[in-house]
């Protein structure tokens, strides 16, 4: 059996969670999150715990059971705690600003990159080469923090570029002179 779908799902005192079938709401402190689960699963609600139980043993039904588990405890995680992503801009000029909720990139280009975090997303920069990407779901965050970091990736050779917060960019050695 699925080692993480086995293990239940704890929910806080201040988490109100509704299963309707297979859609399921929950809402905390911090906003409301709603999923449509896989079909197959079988999803209890005991007392301050979810459990999810998969119907057979097939292997499709095994892959789902730990997904599904992992997805309802994100949400219960992203409604009391939340996400952060962190991202660093390394090179000479570049730098990150705030215009209103947009982020404002200045990387290389000819022109500054724009970014609208959208809604119930947020974007901070506490320094100019520091950028924190927040929110309550966490695929959301990982995507936005994913394309800020696709506007100019770490190169090889220099090593500038956005890159996650300690994230090791292997150096290549450059052309060997004589």
């Amino acid at each position: 059996m699925s080692r993480t779908g086995r293990k239940p799902v704890n929910l806080p005192d201040k988490v109100d969670v509704q299963i309707d079938g297979y859609n399921i709401t929950v809402k905390g402190p911090k906003g409301q999150l709603s999923r449509e689960l896989p079909r197959e699963m079988i999803i209890e609600r005991e007392d301050s715990q979810i459990l999810v139980k998969r119907p057979t043993d097939s292997p499709q039904h095994r892959s789902l059971h730990g997904l599904t588990r992992t997805l309802i405890d994100n949400m219960v995680i992203g409604v009391t705690e939340g996400y952060s992503r962190n991202l660093e801009l390394v090179g000479v000029g570049y730098k990150a600003a705030l215009q209103g909720k947009k982020l404002v990139l200045n990387v290389g280009y000819s022109h500054p990159v724009e970014f609208d975090p959208g809604i119930d997303m947020e974007i901070e920069v506490p320094s100019p080469t520091k950028i924190v990407v927040r929110g309550i779901d966490k695929q959301k965050v990982g995507n936005l923090a994913a394309v800020i970091r696709r506007t100019f990736p770490p190169e090889p050779y220099k090593g500038k570029g956005v890159r996650y917060e300690g994230e090791k960019v292997r150096q290549k050695v450059g052309k060997a002179g004589k």
